[in-house]
């Protein structure tokens, strides 16, 4: 399985697949990668607990049938996610992020993760507060902010919700935690700085990224607005 080599508090480029063509899917991965891209977001959604259908499971392992062998983050925005776990894990998921909306028995669906030997990362979405993930701390390895409504690609930013992530950020450094902040909706050139400083650390892009004519210049884009 790979490994996601970088440190917790450096940052990660994480293009989503939604927005990318699913007709070259193993060879759009690729290239983000091999761009300097750290993982892939790969979106599943369900028609239930988000407004839309995507894909699932046997896309991903189509995606490892084809060679490909990079980090991928299987965000699941479902209902009944207890199955789809067992079916990311099986498909080839390094990390598996489930809402903290989506079941009562949130614990147990991380812990399940985490036993299978997968990532766990535990997002919320606009209106839920940071509060909810204190007793659950040492089941998460990666808390996903939502900074739009899920369900579609290419929506605009909402910035009510960038303070979560300082708060976020504080919680984890009080704790002696290194676990990663991951932002997802209208991430952008223009803002990833400034998501970058209220403490968040991976950065899931959609359109803006595989939107690009040139991906090893929209990654240059995006690290030189990071400062790195």
């Amino acid at each position: 399985m790979p490994e996601n080599l970088k440190k917790s508090n450096e940052a990660r480029i994480a293009p989503s697949v939604l927005a990318c063509n699913l007709a070259r899917l193993s060879e759009e991965c690729s290239a983000a990668i091999a761009a300097g891209a750290d993982l892939i977001h790969f979106d599943v959604m369900d028609n239930h607990f988000v407004p839309n259908l995507s894909f699932g499971a046997p896309l991903l392992q189509s995606l490892r049938a084809d060679g490909f062998t990079g980090f991928v983050d299987v965000h699941l925005m479902t209902e009944n996610i207890e199955p789809l776990i067992e079916a990311s894990v099986s498909a080839g998921a390094n990390s598996i992020t489930v809402h903290y909306e989506s079941t009562p028995h949130v614990h147990r669906a991380l812990s399940q993760i985490k036993t299978s030997g997968c990532q766990a990362g535990l997002a919320i979405n606009i209106s839920t507060p940071v509060a909810v993930v204190e007793n659950l701390l040492d089941v998460f390895d990666m808390l996903l902010i939502m900074t739009i409504n899920p369900g579609f690609g290419g929506q605009t930013l909402i910035p009510a919700s960038l303070p979560k992530i300082s708060v976020a950020r504080k919680l984890f450094d009080a704790a002696g935690l290194s676990t990663k902040i991951q932002v997802d909706g209208g991430v952008k050139t223009h803002n990833i700085a400034s998501i970058r400083a209220a403490g968040a650390d991976t950065f899931v892009v959609g359109s803006d990224f595989f939107g690009a004519s040139d991906y090893n210049a929209q990654l240059a884009k995006y690290r030189s607005e990071l400062k790195l």
